[in-house]
């Protein structure tokens, strides 16, 4: 599942080598970057992005101004990884249920955890049928497995494969596959008579 993803900071040094060591994560999918907050918001409405790397001291609005016009507007609000050089805001970031808080200079390691953690939240955030097609299409490289039915007819059990709606006659398939043992019984009874010497 691609992860949509921004990255705001004030600073284009930070913001490269953030967009660099994001490149290593094929699940990232880098769908823009902003310079400040007011960038921000007008990104996060255009793209409505699954993760937002923020930093938290920019001109004008900070990132913490910007989670607050966020709830304000009251949509949806894109899990937040705040990316910034001082930890001493650390503990704010998680008051407004920051995924994560990561430091500058910015760590592959640290980086891949963080990413981790904002999986966790997106699966969580997924409805249960979102998460089942994922798992499915995971498992089976989004093709759906054959379907089997189980037959009962005339004190009998079938497994019969299902051709999907619209395509299965119940009723016919068993009476072919009746058909198709009674003849198999009758030819090897017959032959089994015929090995044993009794005429025909």
């Amino acid at each position: 599942m691609p992860i949509n993803t921004l990255i705001v900071d004030d600073e284009k040094p930070a913001r490269d080598e953030l967009a660099f060591l994001l490149k290593s994560f094929p699940e990232v999918h880098l769908v823009g970057q902003g310079k400040n907050g007011v960038e921000a918001l007008a990104l996060i409405k255009e793209h409505s992005p699954d993760l937002v790397f923020l930093d938290v001291q920019m001109p004008g609005l900070n990132g913490f101004g910007v989670i607050k016009k966020l709830m304000d507007r009251k949509g949806k609000i894109p899990h937040i990884v705040f990316a910034t050089a001082f930890d001493n805001y650390a503990v704010q970031a998680f008051e407004v249920n920051a995924v994560d808080y990561v430091l500058k200079p910015f760590d592959k390691a640290r980086l891949s955890r963080a990413l981790q953690r904002a999986k966790k939240a997106l699966e969580a955030d997924a409805s249960p049928t979102e998460r089942l097609e994922s798992l499915v299409t995971q498992m089976g490289g989004g093709k759906t497995p054959p379907v089997k039915l189980l037959v009962k007819t005339q004190q009998r059990l079938f497994l019969v494969d299902d051709d999907g709606p619209g395509q299965r006659d119940l009723a016919a398939v068993a009476d072919q596959v009746l058909e198709a043992i009674d003849r198999f019984m009758d030819v090897h009874w017959l032959c089994s008579f015929r090995v044993a010497g009794f005429p025909r």
